[in-house]
């Protein structure tokens, strides 16, 4: 097993020239991935043991303020099943009106958002850190409001929509606070921001939305990360090719991840932005899950030929390691990762099955 050493990511998450090898990233893993995988049911000691053990070189660990939403369920059909999946209700939201705003109970953003993470630290090995995510802006008032209920009131009444989102941000911004100058700030290599705010071909809400009421709220979180020296990523779904110059060049973001093959493939996203912001993951999830193992190899293979040279690169999938992936697949990925990415890369005389 390669020694974690978090400052191979950090160089490819600013894009600092080639590492020792291509390092792996992944957004988060499923629980019930996790404890399949290392044959451990103890969160969150069996998240690092996964980690440790599949040859990362950081543990993702979600750090989620816990809004009250209205949330919808449906059973998990996965192979390792939660037994129901939650998802946000469109159509529905928790503060639909000013007096909903009104009444709303914000919760407190405290170190009891840090306990899982505390927890982390405890099993972190050395060499690693941790990466913390959580739903920003444009997620957290979506989930809040329902996107119907949001796009109405984006006519209806935009002053509530701002009033949200003012207080979303000003959460955020003390929520990033606490990871770079709490008691665990040592332990924190970099920390991700998601914002799906796209679908297949164009973002969820009109791109001038996102420029006045959500972007600026980065931009402050990701200059005060930068301020301590932490690097910032964006986990975004969806087509972002209206905005990635604005997320690229005011909002600051250093990487880049969720990708999608029938949006925009990690490859194509590399010869185009490659030179601007660091590319993380793009192992289509749909095809990982459906691929036999020859194609797993040969598309891995692809992926590193394409992305990995110059650096700014980190393999692993393109939205998360989720309950429904099948975990030799995976673990196939990794294995031809590993082989395949040693720098300089050189895969000429390389055997790569067909």
């Amino acid at each position: 097993m390669i020694k974690p050493d978090f400052t191979r990511l950090r160089k490819a998450l600013l894009r600092q020239g080639e590492p020792d090898i291509v390092p792996f990233f992944e957004l988060l893993a499923d629980r019930e991935f996790v404890a399949a995988a290392t044959g451990n049911n103890r969160f969150p000691e069996n998240l690092v043991q996964f980690f440790y053990e599949s040859g990362f070189d950081c543990v993702p660990m979600g750090a989620d303020i816990p809004y009250r939403l209205k949330m919808l369920s449906i059973r998990d059909t996965a192979a390792f099943s939660r037994g129901a999946r939650q998802f946000s209700d469109e159509n529905h939201g928790i503060i639909e009106t000013r007096k909903d705003f009104d009444a709303y109970e914000w919760p407190e953003v405290d170190e009891g958002i840090m306990a899982d993470l505390k927890e982390v630290v405890r099993f972190l090995p050395d060499g690693m850190k941790i990466i913390p995510y959580f739903r920003s802006v444009f997620e957290n008032v979506s989930f809040l409001m329902g996107l119907v209920p949001l796009s109405y009131a984006l006519y209806d009444d935009e002053q509530l929509v701002w009033d949200i989102i003012e207080k979303l941000g000003g959460n955020m911004l003390s929520l990033v606070e606490m990871f770079v100058s709490g008691p665990f700030a040592a332990q924190i290599g970099a920390v991700t921001l998601c914002e799906d705010m796209g679908f297949l071909t164009g973002t969820t809400v009109n791109p001038e939305f996102l420029r006045k009421f959500v972007f600026p709220w980065e931009k402050k979180a990701v200059d005060l990360l930068h301020a301590h020296d932490v690097p910032a990523i964006l986990h975004a779904c969806g087509n972002l090719s209206d905005v990635m110059d604005d997320l690229i060049d005011y909002v600051g973001f250093d990487a880049k991840h969720s990708f999608e093959d029938k949006i925009l493939p990690v490859h194509e996203a590399k010869r185009k932005y490659g030179n601007r912001i660091a590319l993380l993951g793009g192992v289509d999830i749909d095809f990982i899950c459906t691929a036999r193992e020859e194609q797993i190899r040969a598309y891995v293979c692809n992926i590193i030929e394409t992305c990995a040279p110059g650096g700014g690169y980190a393999l692993g999938t393109g939205n998360s390691v989720a309950n429904y992936i099948p975990l030799e697949n995976y673990r196939i990925m990794l294995e031809e990762g590993r082989r395949l990415g040693a720098y300089p890369i050189n895969l000429q005389n390389r055997e790569v099955m067909p």
